[in-house]
């Protein structure tokens, strides 16, 4: 980029660094807090616009799918028109799309804005973690991907703290709202702050890798999302999806690797650390993300908690999340990024191994710690995974790799919520028959007085009785079986931390900062 420098990571000069840095944090956290703060209102939602169970789904699905299309051409587009230009357009249509969905009275309405929502959103995150890498040097980064790892990580956990609260006390329409103020700060701040970079008019984008790409993205969404619904490949639609997301897939790898000038930069594979990384923020988006989609649920359904109190319960994995990212922050540079790895995908793997043994009966104090614990390894993944990703790779290369990069975390979120969902389902079913196969006139059990004035199977109200608890028993072992998975996929990690190259101070061009004017 011809208005940048490149000068050595020890010296960045940049003008309102902190100034910069808080606009762009403020645009990440209004984009995700949107990939959770909807959910606790989908309720409201759908009496409100007289929506049927699976139809409100829509609202979740079209944010997502439109979001994860749009992520990967970020780095086209910043440099195209400008990324401060980018970055502004996407603030200001993400919030009048906002604001179109606190004010839709249909169902086609909301998810045509939230369709909005998820195009303009999509750039936000990839485009601030590229300022970011930007303006700080080597040595400075890894506080910066603290601040910027809090931002993204902690959204989730708040969204439905905040969704709750609003729902409950204001209205549905202000989980939507509350973008307003947020965006207005972030804007008015990028305005002032942030310098323009420069314009390649003769850029070009490759219309038929991002097609293609688009196609399996929307399709892979689609088939994940209501796969479950529609009982999987016993559907025509499903199996449509999948076929189509297949076929698009293999086209766009043929596309990427054969053309002269692919929507994909192949050349950004090359480097190890950023193709490992690739993996590894896929797994961490499968075990955070996933872990909170089985949490909402067993502290709402089986615990019986209200949804305010169940996000307060929950509100400590973020406290162990930022006050880790910024620990890890101090260290980077000084300790081996890989130790850290290994320490975070440990402290994951031991706080899913404690949730294997929860019942409802789990006090409050316990799912704290344990919260607290995974948050606190959620810390010291994403920050050292987010610097050493980048640290070898070139700078003119960071704003498609920081697309590339987002992306994988968020089909790694889609992936591994789809997948623990389906495992509760089906798991619950073969659960259930497993533990109704010993209800029978030869179980002794029921000859016990106390068992059978209340689980008489002989009659309608024992064998009701009977149902629910079986069925309870039924769903704690699915969870069970959930979190031992999410378990042993963090242990599955650890050993390949050391396919990861520790980068050198001054060996690569990317170990300078290409800082703005």
């Amino acid at each position: 980029m011809s208005n940048t420098i490149a000068i050595p990571s020890a010296a960045p000069v940049v003008a309102n660094r902190g100034a910069i840095t808080a606009c762009v944090i403020l645009a990440v956290i209004m984009q995700a807090l949107d990939t959770t703060i909807a959910n606790v209102a989908l309720p409201y939602i759908q009496g409100s616009v007289s929506a049927s169970a699976d139809q409100i789904n829509w609202v979740l699905t079209s944010y997502i799918v439109a979001a994860a299309i749009m992520t990967p051409p970020s780095g086209f587009l910043a440099a195209r028109f400008g990324r401060k230009n980018v970055l502004l357009t996407a603030i200001v249509g993400f919030v009048v799309a906002s604001v179109l969905c606190g004010l839709a009275q249909s169902l086609p309405q909301i998810v045509v804005f939230r369709l909005m929502q998820g195009l303009f959103g999509a750039s936000l995150v990839p485009l601030s973690q590229g300022i970011l890498l930007d303006i700080y040097s080597v040595e400075d980064r890894g506080r910066a991907m603290a601040l910027f790892g809090v931002s993204v990580m902690v959204g989730p956990v708040l969204g439905p703290v905040i969704g709750g609260w609003l729902t409950d006390h204001i209205s549905w329409r202000w989980v939507f709202y509350i973008n307003v103020p947020i965006g207005m700060l972030a804007f008015f701040g990028i305005v002032a702050f942030v310098s323009e970079t420069t314009k390649e008019a003769s850029a070009k984008l490759d219309w038929f890798g991002f097609g293609t790409l688009s196609l399996a993205i929307a399709t892979l969404q689609l088939f994940l999302d209501r796969g479950e619904q529609l009982d999987w490949f016993s559907s025509g639609e499903i199996q449509i999806e999948a076929l189509i997301c297949a076929g698009a897939f293999y086209l766009f790898l043929v596309h990427t690797f054969t053309a002269k000038k692919s929507f994909v930069n192949p050349r950004l594979f090359l480097d190890r650390n950023f193709s490992v990384s690739m993996f590894f923020i896929f797994v961490v988006g499968v075990t955070y993300l996933a872990s909170l989609a089985l949490m909402t649920p067993y502290l709402q359904t089986l615990m019986g908690y209200p949804v305010v109190t169940a996000g307060i319960v929950m509100g400590p994995r973020g406290v162990g999340t930022m006050v880790c990212m910024f620990i890890v922050g101090r260290l980077i540079g000084k300790v081996d990024t890989r130790l850290l790895l290994v320490l975070g995908f440990g402290l994951t793997a031991w706080a899913m191994y404690d949730m294997t043994g929860w019942t409802p009966d789990v006090s409050q104090w316990t799912i704290v710690y344990v919260g607290f614990i995974q948050g606190a390894g959620l810390g010291f993944l994403f920050v050292p995974l987010t610097t050493i990703a980048f640290a070898t790779l070139p700078a003119p290369m960071r704003g498609e790799g920081t697309g590339l990069y987002n992306l994988s975390r968020n089909i790694g979120s889609s992936v591994g919520i789809a997948v623990v969902t389906a495992l509760i389902t089906e798991n619950v079913q073969s659960n259930h028959s497993s533990i109704a196969a010993y209800v029978t006139p030869f179980n002794h059990a029921f000859n016990a007085p106390a068992v059978l004035q209340n689980l008489d199977p002989l009659k309608a109200a024992g064998r009701a009785a009977l149902d629910g608890m079986i069925t309870t028993q039924a769903t704690i072992i699915a969870y069970m079986d959930d979190f031992k998975l999410l378990m042993i996929m963090s242990l599955v990690s650890i050993p390949l931390v050391m396919l990861l190259r520790k980068p050198g101070s001054n060996a690569a061009p990317a170990d300078h900062a290409a800082v703005m004017e």
